[in-house]
């Protein structure tokens, strides 16, 4: 320190001896020794506070990175603690969740244990017990089965306590929902036979056929049951079982969700083509066209005539059934009901595709202008199907004008053999032949006329529909302006 003290002083000596030519050495030397003063003690002074403020400022930089380094273990410890806290929450969660599954599985346990006493009281209450358990818990139906409480549940079918044969019922019903395994058992162990055996004994216990009905329902849902159930007799029950609902003058709400019931049962048993034999040999399809005005049967109505109009005894039959075809050519003018529309016109479809003595049946039954509004205002599906019966029909016309036309076309080239054996006779052959011509030309022309005619009434009748059905007022379109619409029409529209 002292030599750069006096380098310092050194240089200002040096400072001074060049400026005192110009300045008086005493005010110099004066103003000299205060600037060698104010250095001297000005830097040591502040390179004592640059050391002290460096060191200040160490210690605060020290301090500093201490706490955020003491921040930032503490962040680390409480993140630690909320992983710890969330991972004994989830254990504990899962401890309770397989607490909760062993007391179920031991309730279920118990349960079977008690279907098996003696006690038909016990077993009624349990039974119950079981349809409440199994009503909306999948888990709860597989364990039930796997424990083994099938098989007393349909051995209490056996019993003569009507109450019991129906807490039995229900929860059979109940064990079946959504399990394939357990309706497969259910059918497996005999329970159809005990059930058509216990309609038998009980016909007076209607409480008892709604309960069958409902497990019919829900077991024929399952393909491998289908021709086990309709083999046994079940069909036969259940056809009864909406003749009678159907007799009865006031239906209740119960009843009419048996007959739902009973229809849907009957429709997932038509699926199987070994029980169409067995569904024909009951009223069933008289049935079903018979009710085909009861909005709240007809769909489930054609459905089930679906089915059966794929084989040729389901079409011999619904054909038998007096006025079927124009009964379901009706019901393609239900604009209410869409599902309706395309069932009726699916069975139309293939039946005229089929039969011809149906096809014309639907001619007279006035399908064409059915089908023509169906094209235009009907669903996607049902315009395909109503635009295919149009083709079968209109092949159908072809057919016929190509079968007369040749008729006369025979009957045309048979005239000038005799004409011209005439003709070298007597010359007299050329007016028959010309005769002939004339006849043929009169056929065709009176056969066209009937065709246009026919076209012209068919849009005539569209067109008023159409008309209808957007509730305009009747004068809306006068006749004149449809009879000049359908005045231009030429054979190429016609709709067959």
């Amino acid at each position: 320190m002292a030599k750069c003290h006096r380098n310092n002083v050194g240089s200002i000596a040096l400072d001074h001896r060049h400026t005192a030519k110009n300045a008086t050495a005493g005010s110099h030397f004066r103003l000299l020794r205060r600037l060698i003063f104010d250095a001297v003690s000005c830097g040591s002074t502040s390179r004592y506070r640059y050391r002290q403020r460096g060191s200040d400022d160490g210690d605060v930089g020290d301090f500093s990175s201490e706490a955020s380094h003491a921040e930032k273990e503490e962040r680390s410890e409480k993140r630690s603690e909320k992983l710890s806290d969330l991972l004994n929450a989830a254990e504990m969660k899962m401890e309770a969740e397989a607490e909760r599954k062993e007391e179920a599985l031991a309730e279920l346990k118990r349960v079977v244990k008690e279907l098996r006493e003696e006690d038909l009281t016990m077993r009624r209450i349990t039974a119950a017990r079981v349809r409440s358990l199994a009503k909306e818990d999948s888990e709860a139906r597989a364990n039930l089965a796997m424990l083994g409480a099938i098989p007393p549940l349909v051995g209490m079918l056996d019993s003569e306590d009507a109450n019991s044969q129906i807490a039995s019922l229900y929860a059979l019903l109940n064990l079946g929902i959504g399990n394939d395994a357990n309706k497969a058992a259910i059918v497996k162990i005999g329970t159809v036979h005990k059930m058509l055996k216990l309609v038998e004994s009980n016909d007076s216990d209607s409480s008892v056929a709604e309960a069958i009905v409902a497990n019919f329902l829900g077991l024929s849902a399952l393909d491998s049951n289908k021709p086990i159930i309709g083999s046994s007799g079940a069909i036969p029950f259940l056809v009864s079982t909406l003749k009678n609902l159907d007799a009865t003058k006031t239906v209740s709400q119960s009843q009419s969700q048996v007959k739902q019931d009973a229809l849907r049962a009957l429709y997932n048993l038509s699926i199987c083509q070994s029980n169409v034999s067995v569904v024909l040999e009951t009223d069933l399809v008289w049935f079903l066209v018979s009710a085909m005005g009861d909005m709240e049967v007809s769909e489930r109505s054609l459905a089930i005539l679906s089915n059966l109009v794929s084989t040729p005894e389901g079409r011999k039959a619904i054909s038998g059934v007096r006025d079927a075809i124009p009964i379901l050519v009706d019901v393609l003018s239900w604009t209410d009901s869409p599902e309706c529309q395309e069932k009726a016109s699916y069975v139309l479809m293939i039946m005229a595709h089929r039969t011809y003595g149906d096809r014309l049946a639907m001619i007279e039954a006035g399908v064409v202008s059915s089908l023509l509004e169906l094209t235009l205002v009907g669903t996607t599906l049902a315009q395909k199907r109503a635009s295919r019966i149009l083709e079968c029909l209109r092949v159908d016309k072809g057919k016929q004008v190509s079968r007369s036309y040749a008729a006369n076309l025979n009957l045309g080239v048979s005239a000038p053999i005799c004409g011209g054996s005439t003709s070298s006779e007597g010359g007299g052959g050329g007016g028959k032949g010309s005769l002939v011509e004339e006849e043929d030309g009169m056929a065709m022309s009176e056969e066209k006329k009937a065709v246009k005619q026919l076209v012209q009434q068919s849009l005539q009748n569209n067109m008023i529909k159409i008309v209808k059905r957007a509730n305009l007022r009747q004068d809306f379109v006068p006749s004149a302006q449809i009879a000049s619409l359908t005045s231009s029409s030429t054979s190429k529209s016609l709709p067959f």
